[in-house]
């Protein structure tokens, strides 16, 4: 049974064996009122159900059946399928862009513009890395300081040409 305090209507669950019929003395535990609860013994009056459904389903033109015979139909499918391959027809013969495989020259600038940044940033890894590496790979010293001599000289070749 569920019992709501009347104070604070916090409700609460309590068996029904704990309370008699005479009624018991209850305290909330949220704010500590008393108020005393006696079981009522409400008796239920039958439900009654009052339907007065009178609700007349006219045919309407969707819901007809239509007696069409075999060659109507036939010649309504001929008819369809006569539309669909015209409008499939049509779809191949448009002038819809066709897809070049040709590499053009904006598309090898943008491959080489991504080798050299991908390049770079593979640079600046492999420096950023070059102690811890080297105690793996010995050999690296030597490439790696190659490799920034190198760069520089390129750097230097481009700065001379301007």
């Amino acid at each position: 049974m569920i019992i709501s305090c009347p104070s604070c209507h916090k409700k609460f669950k309590i068996e029904d064996a704990l309370i008699p019929s005479k009624g018991r003395n209850l305290q909330c535990g949220s704010c500590n009122h008393n108020w005393f609860y006696k079981i009522e013994h409400k008796i239920a009056e039958p439900l009654k159900l009052e339907v007065n459904i009178e609700e007349k389903i006219e045919p309407s033109d969707d819901n007809v059946l239509i007696s069409d015979t075999s060659e109507s139909l036939k010649a309504k499918l001929e008819k369809e399928l006569d539309n669909d391959v015209k409008n499939d027809y049509i779809i191949q013969n448009s002038d819809l862009p066709k897809k070049s495989e040709n590499i053009t020259f904006s598309k090898f600038l943008s491959y080489i513009i991504v080798s050299i940044i991908s390049f770079a940033v593979f640079v600046i890894l492999i420096d950023t890395l070059k102690t811890p590496l080297i105690d793996i790979f010995p050999g690296l010293e030597i490439l790696l300081f190659n490799l920034f001599e190198t760069l520089q000289d390129i750097k230097l070749f481009i700065i001379d040409l301007s």
